[in-house]
């Protein structure tokens, strides 16, 4: 059961919506401006480009949107086949996911994704380690600097709402 991102441009906010089934095609309306079309974005298991956004995107540091989308479908594909109770198999996608967008891990993440390889309780895992994976980056994105200075990203709504 998936989970989307979109953009609302008038608000500057992503919105994360859960689907009960993989649905690529449909946009719903910013929850806060309501009458604003959502335009769906790649979340953060995206890879880097150099391509350049137009003003009315929010600037997600380079990615690119086409790798990433080939990523989701491997990572939609490979999913309808896993088994929901082997740890492995869930931190096997994950270094797929991984490779496929050009990503790392974070510490506490690549610890976490080991601990699950060896065949660990993820339930175990996350009891122990969840302060530490809410309080790091879950991926680490190596971004050359350039000397200007970039405008904060969007705003984030953590609210999951229903596709």
């Amino acid at each position: 059961m998936p989970i989307y991102e979109f953009y609302c441009s008038r608000c500057d906010t992503i919105y994360h919506f859960f689907s009960r089934s993989v649905n690529t095609t449909k946009v719903p309306m910013c929850p806060r401006c309501r009458k604003v079309r959502l335009k769906k974005k790649i979340s953060m298991f995206n890879a880097i480009s150099g391509g350049r956004k137009s003003e009315d995107e929010p600037d997600l540091g380079g990615f690119d949107e086409a790798k990433m989308e080939r990523a989701i479908q491997m990572l939609e594909r490979e999913a309808s086949g896993l088994d929901e109770d082997d740890p492995r198999q869930a931190a096997q996608l994950m270094r797929k996911l991984t490779e496929a967008t050009g990503l790392k891990l974070g510490s506490g993440m690549e610890e976490a994704l080991s601990r699950m390889e060896r065949g660990e309780d993820p339930d175990k895992i996350e009891a122990e380690m969840g302060d530490l994976l809410e309080e790091e980056e879950p991926f680490v994105l190596e971004q050359k600097s350039k000397g200007v200075k970039k405008r904060p990203g969007p705003k984030v709504d953590e609210t999951l709402y229903d596709l």
